[in-house]
């Protein structure tokens, strides 16, 4: 608790590799992490037993599924946690590369099962939606095309993370997957921001998504009703946003009580996209906010400790890595409570999902390798030198 309070010690030279991590790793944060996979299985225990009676399963079937995907990612995130940041990149790009083409072959080999966007592969025993694992191997690769350019005779690696950007964004349209296109393209607009790139450039890059997304509009029968139906003032009770709303209005400060939400029996996605609303209904707006602070509190110190980085690579990948974190919870909750059109988008550790809960313990895992204490320097001592010279 100690370290916990006043900050990691530095890392002495030689020695081993437990006590080395132990010592430099954000203790905050992974905590917070852990307690918010806690509350998903928490809230599996309320909102997957009707799923599981409707399609013949055992009560606690996804409960059960989610803790093994849970231990899988937790495992993966220590892992990951544990490596040096040049070893997270390496493998990062591999990762994105498999990722690249999965994505590219889902047209061919991909399923939709149902919910009109073909965005997985089905196995038989469970399902991998490629753009999961795309999204965090992405910002590694955009942060080491960037970085490399701000070497002297450096390679134009903004021309091309933003020439990649784009490939990837118009693979996700055509699923369609607008949710993860938007999250991709935000992750490279947070990092360029961070490399310092010209406001008129990003307006320019506002003004474009606004020209896409009316284009979507007038050409996507899918797009076109999800924007309809947010825009309408009036909410068909009868649909998922009508009962997501419903459940949060009746959860009120403390909620009606554990088993007692009826919003579960009426959601097909109470236990992925909506998880928030059996949280609201059964345990209240206190929960909703604790789940909002633990986000916060990853995303807060991750950025504190990347503000003092001096390597840009590890600034500019790590800023990206949290910040997608965050956003990607904010528009899941934001469409819970009709702030955004539905997206689609889980909930980070505390949805039901493998492919979603395994590719975001590789990118925590990534950001806590990013934001460990290393003998290094601060970028403040660079400051402070060049003043003094």
């Amino acid at each position: 608790m100690t370290e916990m309070v006043y900050g990691a010690v530095p890392v002495r030279d030689g020695e081993p590799i437990l006590p080395k991590w132990w010592r430099t790793i954000d203790k905050w944060s992974m905590s917070c992490i852990l307690m918010l996979f806690a509350v998903g299985l928490l809230l599996g225990l309320a909102a997957s037993p009707p799923l599981a009676a409707k399609n013949g399963f055992e009560p606690f079937h996804y409960v059960q599924r989610q803790a093994a995907f849970g231990g899988i990612a937790l495992m993966a995130m220590i892992i990951t946690s544990m490596m040096s940041p040049v070893l997270v990149r390496r493998l990062a790009v591999l990762g994105f590369l498999v990722a690249f083409v999965a994505l590219a072959l889902l047209p061919f080999f991909g399923t939709d099962f149902g919910k009109g966007a073909v965005r997985w592969y089905g196995l038989g025993f469970a399902a991998i939606q490629p753009s999961e694992f795309l999204k965090p191997g992405f910002v590694i690769v955009g942060a080491w095309m960037m970085a490399a350019s701000m070497d002297l005779n450096g390679p134009p690696g903004r021309t091309w993370s933003f020439a990649l950007c784009l490939v990837i964004v118009a693979l996700l349209i055509l699923q369609p997957d607008f949710g993860q296109a938007c999250l991709v393209l935000f992750s490279w607009g947070v990092m360029y921001f961070v490399a310092g790139a010209p406001m008129v450039l990003l307006v320019g890059m506002a003004l474009l998504a606004v020209f896409g997304g009316t284009v979507a509009y007038s050409n996507s029968e899918h797009f076109a009703r999800r924007i309809d139906g947010f825009l309408n003032p009036d909410i068909d009770p009868r649909t998922q946003l009508g009962y997501a709303t419903n459940a949060i209005q009746e959860g009120g400060f403390f909620g009606v009580g554990v088993g007692e939400g009826q919003v579960k029996w009426s959601l097909p996605d109470a236990h992925t996209d909506f998880i928030i609303a059996v949280a609201a209904e059964e345990y209240g707006l206190i929960l909703v906010l604790v789940i909002i602070a633990l986000y916060a509190t990853v995303v807060v110190r991750s950025l504190m400790r990347l503000v003092r980085e001096r390597d840009p690579f590890i600034r500019l990948a790590g800023t990206g890595l949290a910040c997608t974190l965050g956003v990607q919870a904010m528009i899941n909750m934001g469409v819970a409570v009709r702030l955004l059109p539905a997206k689609g988008m889980t909930l980070p550790f505390v949805s039901y999902g493998g492919s979603s809960v395994i590719a975001s313990g590789l990118a925590v895992g990534m950001l806590l390798a990013f934001t460990r204490t290393r003998p290094q320097g601060e970028i403040s001592d660079l400051l402070v030198r060049g003043r003094n010279r």
